[in-house]
Protein backbone atom coordinates (compact mmCIF):
# COMPACT_ATOMS: atom_id res chain seq x y z
CA UNK A 1 0.00 0.00 0.00
CA UNK A 2 1.53 3.15 -1.20
CA UNK A 3 1.35 6.75 1.32
CA UNK A 4 -1.52 7.90 -1.07
CA UNK A 5 -3.24 4.54 -0.43
CA UNK A 6 -3.27 4.38 2.80
CA UNK A 7 -3.72 8.30 3.54
CA UNK A 8 -6.78 7.99 1.21
CA UNK A 9 -8.39 4.82 3.98
CA UNK A 10 -7.07 6.48 6.86
CA UNK A 11 -9.51 9.58 5.99
CA UNK A 12 -12.29 7.15 4.94
CA UNK A 13 -12.14 5.42 8.39
CA UNK A 14 -12.08 8.54 9.87
CA UNK A 15 -15.01 9.83 8.33
CA UNK A 16 -16.88 6.55 9.04
CA UNK A 17 -15.34 6.63 12.81
CA UNK A 18 -16.71 9.81 13.39
CA UNK A 19 -20.76 9.63 11.96
CA UNK A 20 -21.40 7.45 15.10
CA UNK A 21 -20.19 9.99 17.47
CA UNK A 22 -21.75 13.18 15.44
CA UNK A 23 -25.32 10.82 14.85
CA UNK A 24 -25.32 10.24 19.15
CA UNK A 25 -24.50 13.55 19.75
CA UNK A 26 -26.22 16.10 17.13
CA UNK A 27 -29.39 13.83 15.85
CA UNK A 28 -30.83 11.38 17.95
CA UNK A 29 -30.73 13.20 21.35
CA UNK A 30 -33.06 15.70 19.46
CA UNK A 31 -35.05 12.95 17.45
CA UNK A 32 -38.17 12.88 18.93
CA UNK A 33 -40.39 10.02 19.04
CA UNK A 34 -43.95 10.25 19.86
CA UNK A 35 -45.15 6.28 20.79
CA UNK A 36 -48.64 5.61 20.99
CA UNK A 37 -50.12 2.52 22.52
CA UNK A 38 -53.30 1.66 24.32
CA UNK A 39 -53.59 1.74 28.60
CA UNK A 40 -56.03 -0.66 30.00
CA UNK A 41 -57.24 0.01 33.00
CA UNK A 42 -59.40 -1.65 35.69
CA UNK A 43 -62.97 0.17 36.52
CA UNK A 44 -61.96 2.63 34.19
CA UNK A 45 -65.48 5.11 33.57
CA UNK A 46 -67.26 4.96 30.42
CA UNK A 47 -66.93 7.79 29.44
CA UNK A 48 -63.23 8.07 29.82
CA UNK A 49 -62.48 5.16 26.86
CA UNK A 50 -60.92 6.30 23.82
CA UNK A 51 -60.00 9.94 26.05
CA UNK A 52 -55.84 10.48 25.33
CA UNK A 53 -53.52 10.45 28.54
CA UNK A 54 -49.63 11.68 27.55
CA UNK A 55 -46.83 10.86 29.60
CA UNK A 56 -43.73 13.09 29.69
CA UNK A 57 -40.84 12.61 31.71
CA UNK A 58 -37.60 13.80 32.72
CA UNK A 59 -36.94 17.46 31.32
CA UNK A 60 -33.43 18.03 32.89
CA UNK A 61 -33.56 21.39 31.95
CA UNK A 62 -30.05 23.15 32.69
CA UNK A 63 -26.71 23.25 31.12
CA UNK A 64 -25.94 19.72 29.26
CA UNK A 65 -28.03 20.23 26.18
CA UNK A 66 -30.32 23.40 24.92
CA UNK A 67 -33.66 23.44 26.31
CA UNK A 68 -35.73 24.80 23.26
CA UNK A 69 -35.74 21.70 22.43
CA UNK A 70 -38.17 20.86 25.04
CA UNK A 71 -40.34 24.19 24.13
CA UNK A 72 -40.21 22.99 20.06
CA UNK A 73 -41.93 18.96 21.74
CA UNK A 74 -44.30 20.51 23.68
CA UNK A 75 -45.68 22.49 20.60
CA UNK A 76 -45.49 19.63 18.68
CA UNK A 77 -47.35 17.46 21.65
CA UNK A 78 -50.17 20.05 22.20
CA UNK A 79 -51.16 18.50 18.36
CA UNK A 80 -52.58 15.30 19.87
CA UNK A 81 -54.96 17.47 21.98
CA UNK A 82 -53.97 15.20 25.64
CA UNK A 83 -57.08 14.82 27.94
CA UNK A 84 -54.73 13.91 30.51
CA UNK A 85 -50.98 14.98 31.22
CA UNK A 86 -48.59 13.28 33.26
CA UNK A 87 -44.89 14.74 34.06
CA UNK A 88 -43.00 11.81 35.86
CA UNK A 89 -40.04 13.28 37.49
CA UNK A 90 -36.51 15.19 36.68
CA UNK A 91 -38.14 18.56 36.16
CA UNK A 92 -34.44 19.87 35.97
CA UNK A 93 -30.58 18.81 36.26
CA UNK A 94 -29.50 19.62 39.70
CA UNK A 95 -32.23 21.98 41.13
CA UNK A 96 -30.23 24.92 41.34
CA UNK A 97 -31.49 28.70 40.95
CA UNK A 98 -30.25 29.27 37.24
CA UNK A 99 -32.08 25.91 36.61
CA UNK A 100 -35.02 27.43 38.29
CA UNK A 101 -35.05 30.21 36.40
CA UNK A 102 -34.89 28.22 33.38
CA UNK A 103 -37.00 25.65 33.78
CA UNK A 104 -39.72 28.95 34.75
CA UNK A 105 -39.28 30.03 30.97
CA UNK A 106 -40.03 26.61 29.66
CA UNK A 107 -43.00 25.95 31.91
CA UNK A 108 -44.09 28.76 30.00
CA UNK A 109 -44.78 26.50 27.15
CA UNK A 110 -46.17 23.54 29.06
CA UNK A 111 -48.38 20.72 27.46
CA UNK A 112 -51.56 20.61 29.66
CA UNK A 113 -54.40 18.26 29.95
CA UNK A 114 -58.00 18.84 28.66
CA UNK A 115 -59.24 17.43 31.82
CA UNK A 116 -56.19 17.34 34.22
CA UNK A 117 -52.57 17.47 34.48
CA UNK A 118 -50.95 16.01 37.52
CA UNK A 119 -46.58 15.63 38.08
CA UNK A 120 -43.85 13.82 40.72
CA UNK A 121 -40.85 14.55 41.37
CA UNK A 122 -37.56 12.97 40.47
CA UNK A 123 -34.28 12.28 42.26
CA UNK A 124 -32.65 15.42 40.69
CA UNK A 125 -35.06 17.94 41.63
CA UNK A 126 -33.92 17.14 45.28
CA UNK A 127 -30.78 18.54 44.31
CA UNK A 128 -27.50 17.92 45.57
CA UNK A 129 -26.90 14.45 47.03
CA UNK A 130 -30.91 14.34 46.11
CA UNK A 131 -31.61 15.51 49.41
CA UNK A 132 -31.79 19.54 49.01
CA UNK A 133 -35.50 19.17 50.70
CA UNK A 134 -36.54 23.44 49.87
CA UNK A 135 -34.94 22.74 46.11
CA UNK A 136 -37.92 20.61 45.22
CA UNK A 137 -40.30 22.27 47.60
CA UNK A 138 -39.21 25.34 45.19
CA UNK A 139 -39.60 23.05 42.14
CA UNK A 140 -43.01 22.29 43.07
CA UNK A 141 -44.14 25.37 43.63
CA UNK A 142 -42.97 26.32 39.81
CA UNK A 143 -44.56 23.59 38.66
CA UNK A 144 -48.03 24.23 41.07
CA UNK A 145 -47.81 27.86 39.14
CA UNK A 146 -47.49 26.68 36.02
CA UNK A 147 -50.70 24.55 36.03
CA UNK A 148 -49.25 20.63 37.28
CA UNK A 149 -50.53 19.15 40.20
CA UNK A 150 -48.06 17.94 42.13
CA UNK A 151 -48.39 14.76 44.23
CA UNK A 152 -46.10 13.96 47.07
CA UNK A 153 -47.21 10.14 48.18
CA UNK A 154 -50.26 11.73 47.63
CA UNK A 155 -53.58 10.77 45.58
CA UNK A 156 -56.13 12.92 43.64
CA UNK A 157 -58.82 11.84 41.51
CA UNK A 158 -60.08 13.56 38.39
CA UNK A 159 -63.41 12.61 36.40
CA UNK A 160 -63.44 9.05 37.70
CA UNK A 161 -59.42 8.57 37.02
CA UNK A 162 -57.54 8.30 40.55
CA UNK A 163 -53.73 9.28 39.78
CA UNK A 164 -51.37 8.48 43.02
CA UNK A 165 -48.03 9.99 42.72
CA UNK A 166 -44.84 8.42 44.57
CA UNK A 167 -42.55 10.82 46.10
CA UNK A 168 -39.08 9.75 44.77
CA UNK A 169 -37.09 6.42 45.91
CA UNK A 170 -33.41 8.21 46.44
CA UNK A 171 -34.93 11.19 48.17
CA UNK A 172 -35.58 11.62 52.13
CA UNK A 173 -39.33 11.79 51.52
CA UNK A 174 -40.10 8.28 50.16
CA UNK A 175 -42.98 6.80 52.13
CA UNK A 176 -45.88 5.81 50.02
CA UNK A 177 -46.95 3.66 52.63
CA UNK A 178 -49.70 5.29 53.64
CA UNK A 179 -51.22 6.57 50.51
CA UNK A 180 -50.88 2.81 49.90
CA UNK A 181 -52.85 1.39 52.61
CA UNK A 182 -55.89 4.32 51.76
CA UNK A 183 -56.20 4.05 48.18
CA UNK A 184 -59.17 2.01 46.90
CA UNK A 185 -58.73 -1.01 44.58
CA UNK A 186 -62.50 -0.97 43.45
CA UNK A 187 -61.79 2.54 41.63
CA UNK A 188 -59.29 3.08 38.45
CA UNK A 189 -56.15 3.60 39.42
CA UNK A 190 -52.76 4.86 37.91
CA UNK A 191 -49.74 5.19 39.76
CA UNK A 192 -47.01 7.61 39.15
CA UNK A 193 -43.48 6.67 40.23
CA UNK A 194 -40.57 8.46 38.89
CA UNK A 195 -37.54 5.32 39.96
CA UNK A 196 -39.07 2.21 38.41
CA UNK A 197 -36.59 -0.17 41.42
CA UNK A 198 -39.43 1.39 44.15
CA UNK A 199 -41.61 -1.30 42.21
CA UNK A 200 -39.26 -4.21 44.24
CA UNK A 201 -40.22 -2.11 47.66
CA UNK A 202 -42.35 -4.09 49.50
CA UNK A 203 -44.86 -0.45 49.97
CA UNK A 204 -47.77 -2.04 47.17
CA UNK A 205 -50.35 -3.14 49.16
CA UNK A 206 -51.33 -5.85 46.66
CA UNK A 207 -52.05 -2.96 43.79
CA UNK A 208 -52.98 -4.33 40.70
CA UNK A 209 -52.71 -1.89 37.32
CA UNK A 210 -50.54 0.17 35.88
CA UNK A 211 -47.28 2.34 37.30
CA UNK A 212 -45.94 4.74 34.86
CA UNK A 213 -41.98 5.44 35.16
CA UNK A 214 -39.48 7.35 34.13
CA UNK A 215 -35.57 7.82 35.37
CA UNK A 216 -34.18 5.24 33.18
CA UNK A 217 -33.48 7.41 30.22
CA UNK A 218 -33.60 3.70 28.58
CA UNK A 219 -30.05 3.77 28.75
CA UNK A 220 -29.29 6.61 26.49
CA UNK A 221 -27.24 4.42 24.47
CA UNK A 222 -27.79 1.07 23.52
CA UNK A 223 -26.97 -1.84 21.68
CA UNK A 224 -30.42 -3.83 21.94
CA UNK A 225 -28.87 -7.71 23.62
CA UNK A 226 -25.61 -6.95 23.77
CA UNK A 227 -24.94 -3.46 26.38
CA UNK A 228 -27.03 -0.60 27.95
CA UNK A 229 -23.90 0.80 30.03
CA UNK A 230 -26.02 3.93 31.83
CA UNK A 231 -28.94 2.67 33.40
CA UNK A 232 -29.07 3.52 36.92
CA UNK A 233 -31.55 1.01 38.53
CA UNK A 234 -30.39 -1.91 40.57
CA UNK A 235 -32.85 -3.74 38.58
CA UNK A 236 -31.36 -4.18 35.36
CA UNK A 237 -34.84 -5.47 33.99
CA UNK A 238 -36.13 -1.68 34.15
CA UNK A 239 -34.57 -0.50 31.29
CA UNK A 240 -37.64 0.98 29.29
CA UNK A 241 -41.11 0.00 27.84
CA UNK A 242 -43.59 -2.25 28.93
CA UNK A 243 -42.76 -4.54 31.52
CA UNK A 244 -45.27 -7.66 33.00
CA UNK A 245 -44.25 -7.45 36.81
CA UNK A 246 -46.02 -10.60 37.01
CA UNK A 247 -48.39 -9.84 39.89
CA UNK A 248 -50.98 -7.63 38.69
CA UNK A 249 -48.94 -4.70 38.32
CA UNK A 250 -47.61 -3.63 34.94
CA UNK A 251 -44.97 -1.11 34.69
CA UNK A 252 -44.35 1.30 31.60
CA UNK A 253 -40.82 3.12 31.56
CA UNK A 254 -41.25 6.37 29.55
CA UNK A 255 -37.08 7.10 27.73
CA UNK A 256 -37.36 10.96 28.42
CA UNK A 257 -37.43 13.55 26.59
CA UNK A 258 -34.17 15.51 28.22
CA UNK A 259 -30.66 14.07 28.64
CA UNK A 260 -28.59 14.14 32.07
CA UNK A 261 -25.91 14.25 29.01
CA UNK A 262 -26.40 15.46 25.48
CA UNK A 263 -25.39 11.16 24.18
CA UNK A 264 -28.14 8.69 22.71
CA UNK A 265 -27.77 5.87 20.60
CA UNK A 266 -31.06 4.16 19.75
CA UNK A 267 -32.65 5.59 22.34
CA UNK A 268 -34.63 8.19 20.91
CA UNK A 269 -36.08 10.57 23.39
CA UNK A 270 -39.93 9.79 23.51
CA UNK A 271 -43.10 11.31 24.84
CA UNK A 272 -46.00 8.46 25.28
CA UNK A 273 -49.38 8.94 23.94
CA UNK A 274 -52.00 6.36 25.46
CA UNK A 275 -55.18 5.79 24.77
CA UNK A 276 -57.29 4.96 27.70
CA UNK A 277 -59.68 1.69 27.53
CA UNK A 278 -61.18 -0.43 29.91
CA UNK A 279 -59.20 -3.69 30.78
CA UNK A 280 -62.11 -6.03 29.98
CA UNK A 281 -61.90 -4.62 26.44
CA UNK A 282 -58.38 -5.22 25.37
Amino acid sequence: MNRKTFLKRLAQLSVIGAFPMLYSWQVEPFWLEFVERKLPIKNLPEELEGKILMQISDLHVGTRFDWNFLIDSFQKAKKCNPDFVVYTGDFTNHGNADEREDLKKVMKHLVLGNLATFGILGNHDYGIDWKELDVADKICEIAENSGITMLRDDQKESHGLHFIGFEDLWSPNFAPQKVMENYDSSKANIILCHNPDACDADVWNNYQGWILSGHTHGGQCRIPGVITPLLPVKNRNYTSGEIDLKDGRMLYINRALGHSFQVRFMVRPEITVFKLCLEENV
